[in-house]
């Protein structure tokens, strides 16, 4: 997965045109190097699910 479709996905869920994402075990590391760099990283939360994927949701308010 490239960083520019990882930070258009990110700005999606942002703007609310995306829910949520789910992003496959074997893509997380890409995802995830690209999420820790963003300003509102900690508006983004990760739902694990079975088989170690991960759903993406973001959240008005910063997870503490």
């Amino acid at each position: 997965m490239r960083e520019e479709i990882i930070t258009e996905i990110l700005d999606r869920l942002m703007s609310g045109e995306l829910s949520e994402y789910y992003v496959k075990n074997d893509e997380f590391m890409e995802f995830r190097q690209v999420l820790v760099k963003r300003k509102d990283f900690k508006h983004f939360r990760g739902i694990g699910q079975r088989g170690g994927d991960l759903l993406f949701q973001y959240l008005k308010e910063p997870r503490s």
